[in-house]
């Protein structure tokens, strides 16, 4: 029954994978991968999802998790006050660097450098508008090793890569990145979506800070209005990704992560993302586990 059941899914979800494909021609993209993981249909579809990719600020997402594993295990609360400060030290050779302001997306933690803010205020300013510095200040406290078990506990030992702060130029000249696959992001997200990571009431707070995402022009752009989606994007020089959790009315949520690679002049990256999340909308919709609403 099972073999039958995936032999189903595979034959359903072949157009969905000539779109993607059509998508990843028109596009320009050298390299797309794709995850979509429905807990309404239990349907997954996956498109190069093994492929890795520079996480860009999707390692965000793995972040936040690891400050809500620190939560979990009773090291701080959400309301835990942060001294803000701009130094920091290389994951290459313990060199002291800084987030260039004029880089940040966000000029709110920078504002508040010599004094404190909460835990819960810094994980959101790392997703709703990306502040690198938010993200320093969190990956410092808690400790990058700590994460990385907390990850591994999780089962994130494949699929994601945490190894250093965002803006450590010294270890990026040294081949130390955050790295991530479609497949290990989408595992991730799901685990958020079903309440499962950590707590409830845990999860539920990580989906609150994703529902605050302000970059809306890759996944959410082609949903019906009254979608919700929680998600983080990220974008460099020659990537730009979008990872989330869809809340479409009248169903369960899917996961969709979609992964770009660019040349450095290449255009359109917002646009290919939702021309897939509009393909998975779609496709869901027809497969019945979704209901078109304009």
């Amino acid at each position: 029954m099972a073999k039958d059941t995936k032999k189903k899914q595979t034959r359903d979800t072949a157009n969905l994978r000539d779109r993607v494909e059509q998508i990843e021609r028109e596009s320009g993209a050298t390299a797309l991968a794709v995850a979509v993981r429905d807990v309404e249909t239990s349907i997954e579809f996956d498109y190069e999802s093994d492929r890795w990719f520079h996480a860009a600020s999707t390692i965000k997402i793995p972040i936040l998790v690891g400050v809500f594993g620190a939560v979990h295990a009773g090291e701080l609360l959400p309301q835990s006050r942060l001294h803000v400060r701009n130094r920091f030290r290389s994951a290459d050779d313990d060199s002291i660097f800084r987030v260039d302001p004029e880089r940040d997306a966000n000029a709110v933690v920078h504002a508040a450098i010599g004094k404190t803010m909460q835990v819960r205020e810094l994980a959101f300013h790392m997703i709703a508008t990306s502040s690198n510095l938010a993200t320093n200040l969190l990956l410092d406290f808690v400790g990058l090793q700590s994460m990385q078990r907390t990850l591994a506990d999780l089962g994130f030992d494949d699929g994601i890569e945490l190894h250093r702060g965002v803006e450590d130029n010294r270890a990026f000249d040294a081949g130390i990145s955050n790295r991530v696959t479609a497949a290990g992001l989408a595992r991730m997200l799901k685990l958020i979506a079903e309440e499962r990571a950590f707590s409830r009431m845990l999860s539920k707070e990580m989906l609150d800070i994703l529902h605050a995402q302000e970059f809306n022009s890759g996944i959410p752009a082609p949903l019906p209005k009254r979608t919700r989606v929680a998600h983080k994007t990220g974008e460099i020089s020659t990537i730009a990704h979008d990872a989330g959790i869809v809340y479409l009315p009248g169903r369960n949520p899917y996961v969709l992560v979609v992964l770009t690679e660019w040349e450095p002049d290449g255009s359109g990256r917002q646009q290919a993302i939702a021309r897939v999340s509009e393909a998975v909308y779609e496709f869901l919709a027809d497969e019945g586990g979704s209901k078109k609403d304009g």
